[in-house]
């Protein structure tokens, strides 16, 4: 990079994430180039995501997913309302169906405003009623500015916005190989090799794969779990306004079954989690070898199992079982029942595993010289896309000059 040069910089992986990330680039006059394999944009996790633009309830106060996730709020919140995206501020209730959870519930509500929650407020059994009116509990957090959107045309915009300022995104094109020679990182690709000033990988389920072979640590692992989600047909869809959740149990790893009403007018209902049969496996049927082995051989996962056999079970109950998902769905909205739901998406959580089993809890950022990691970013990932990118990018440039 020679004096007055403009910064070339290369961005791996075109899901919401890698493309914030370019458009962050692009906005500052770096020369960007997205890869990404597949032949469309946003068509792993960004694409199989329920839309949901989180608050920051649940995340630790002062760690990155709280940090940003609030930041993101308010970029997204901004950027939509500028590019005419649909962005509806529905709500949310976090329910606690009988005294046992309220313990819990106080933990989430000393975190939300601990995280500057905006409108955050505890409600009891009537109000509940009054925002949710076929909603049972016996006590509520309502998060009013909890909203919902549609991040595939969001990120379509964001990649826009890198094309507009002269950058390349490149569909259809694998990264192979990441090699530091001198000053520049070589990408290597199924098509060509190119160097670049800058690399930052957003791989999503790949992003372990990617960070090893440009000489990162093994740890963390991508473990994918896959999730099913029901459709409510109508009139059920009517019965939910906006997003139910449950309080979440430290007991379980997951959330489990919430109802979530989509920008499209569609109600979900769902997830269950559990070990997915490839880290692209949607259809539930086709069988990664590779990917399973990964997954089961790494040592963490015996640990995490080991740990989680009561979460294991609860998921293969609703797993096998269309009759118990819906039940544990009607728990939080009474009468709901197997006739009203229809088979609906799934998608692939790329979650980050330790050596020690543990799930990783926050966003894991690593990387050396000039390549910059993105190695976990479950939800609120996609909430906190923009903030993201404005963190990974500023921190990298700063280390150019």
């Amino acid at each position: 990079m020679g004096d007055g040069a403009r910064i070339s910089a290369a961005v791996v992986g075109g899901g919401i994430i890698g493309l914030a990330t370019a458009r962050r680039l692009a906005t500052l006059d770096v020369d960007v180039t997205v890869y990404e394999k597949e032949s469309a944009l946003a068509a792993h996790q960004t694409g199989h995501n329920s839309g949901v633009v989180h608050a920051g309830l649940y995340y630790t106060p002062g760690s990155l997913k709280a940090q940003l996730c609030r930041r993101g709020m308010e970029m997204l919140r901004e950027f939509t309302d500028e590019r005419g995206i649909p962005y509806d501020e529905c709500g949310k209730l976090v329910v606690a169906l009988d005294r046992s959870e309220l313990g819990r519930l106080d933990a989430i509500e000393a975190r939300a405003r601990a995280n500057g929650v905006p409108g955050i407020r505890r409600i009891d059994a009537a109000g509940i009623a009054a925002i949710e009116p076929h909603a049972r509990g016996v006590a509520a957090l309502h998060s009013p500015r909890t909203a919902i959107t549609d991040y595939v045309a969001i990120a379509r915009a964001f990649a826009d916005d890198v094309v507009g300022a002269g950058g390349t995104v490149r569909t259809g094109t694998t990264v192979t190989g990441l090699s530091t020679v001198g000053d520049r990182v070589v990408v290597d690709t199924d098509d060509d090799t190119v160097a670049h000033d800058l690399v930052v990988t957003c791989a999503g389920l790949h992003s372990d794969r990617l960070a090893r072979a440009a000489g990162d640590p093994v740890a963390p692992r991508i473990v994918p779990f896959l999730g099913d989600y029901r459709l409510l047909r109508p009139p059920a869809a009517d019965r939910v306004r906006g997003l139910i959740y449950p309080v979440p149990d430290p007991r379980y790893p997951f959330l489990g079954v919430h109802l979530t009403r989509r920008i499209d007018g569609e109600v979900m209902v769902g997830p269950n989690a559990f070990l997915a049969a490839g880290r692209e496996a949607y259809d539930g049927l086709g069988v990664s070898w590779r990917d399973l082995r990964d997954a089961v051989l790494w040592p963490g996962f015996a640990r995490f199992a080991v740990h989680n056999t009561t979460a294991a079970w609860r998921e293969l109950r609703t797993a096998t079982s269309s009759r118990r998902f819906v039940a544990d769905a009607a728990r939080y909205v009474p009468g709901l029942t197997v006739d009203d739901v229809r088979p609906g998406p799934r998608g692939i959580r790329a979650q980050a595993m330790n050596v020690d089993g543990s799930l990783e809890d926050d966003f894991v950022i690593t990387g050396h010289g000039r390549v910059v990691h993105l190695r976990n970013a479950p939800s609120p990932g996609a909430t906190s896309s923009m903030a993201i990118a404005e963190y990974v990018v500023d921190a990298a440039l700063e280390r150019l000059r």
